[in-house]
């Protein structure tokens, strides 16, 4: 039975949330406030986080950055309509997904099972991969058993979006990829997603593989049409 942290500081979604996620089968833990959330999820973890942006003591963000420092934990943040620069800062610092409020409570249900497929899915191996559930592409290595990216022998923590987008462009490498078909690699084809958000995630994974190598190029933008991972 999947565990979710629930944090956030209006007790009313706090409420109704809980009820609808433990009717579908889940143990929800609750927090009104980012530190005591961070103390909680360290303390006992859980399968998945969903984080209201705007909170007391600790924000969302600052919860976040905290989280990633430990964990690819998957993330989902909540966000009102007008802070969209909110929602593309938590993509950039490794949000997995956000929902707008008000939102719908079936959406998020869905959302967070698709994240949680696909936290299993990255873990098991898949096709493009050897007998050992490990994907090498030059400097590249992709164990998808234990979740694990390398480049020139250095680890890298990928969130599980991260890790997806990775091994969909280097399963490939040459081949061009549209924004909709990494959107389908790491979504799933029944989830809406803006372009903008692969290309927030696609720019932070380039972040990460540059902070161990500021030579990295890799994956390479096609402007107009997608990415790819560049062969050699």
């Amino acid at each position: 039975m999947p565990t979710i942290a629930l944090v956030d500081d209006d007790r009313n979604i706090l409420t109704s949330v809980t009820m609808t996620l433990e009717q579908e089968g889940f143990q929800v833990r609750t927090y009104t406030d980012g530190e005591s959330a961070l103390q909680g999820i360290i303390a006992r973890p859980v399968d998945l986080a969903v984080l209201d942006i705007k909170m007391p003591r600790m924000d969302g963000m600052e919860l976040l950055q905290r989280l990633r420092a430990r964990s690819s934990l998957p993330v989902i943040f909540l966000t009102s309509k007008d802070e969209e620069v909110d929602e593309l800062m938590g993509l950039r610092l490794g949000a997995d997904d956000y929902i707008t409020k008000p939102f719908s409570q079936r959406l998020l249900i869905e959302r967070i099972r698709t994240l949680l497929r696909r936290n299993e899915a990255s873990r098991a191996e898949g096709s493009g991969a050897t007998p050992a559930g490990v994907m090498v592409r030059g400097e590249l290595v992709l164990d998808e058993t234990k979740h694990q990216c390398a480049w020139k022998g250095k680890d890298i923590q990928l969130t599980v979006t991260e890790f997806l987008l990775v091994k969909a462009l280097a399963t490939r490498p040459g081949m061009v990829k549209s924004r909709d078909q990494l959107i389908d690699a790491a979504y799933g084809e029944n989830i809406y997603v803006d372009d903008r958000t692969i290309d927030s995630h696609i720019k932070r994974v380039r972040k990460k593989f540059r902070a161990i190598d500021d030579s990295f190029n890799a994956i390479e933008t096609l402007y107009g049409i997608g990415y790819k991972y560049k062969e050699g």
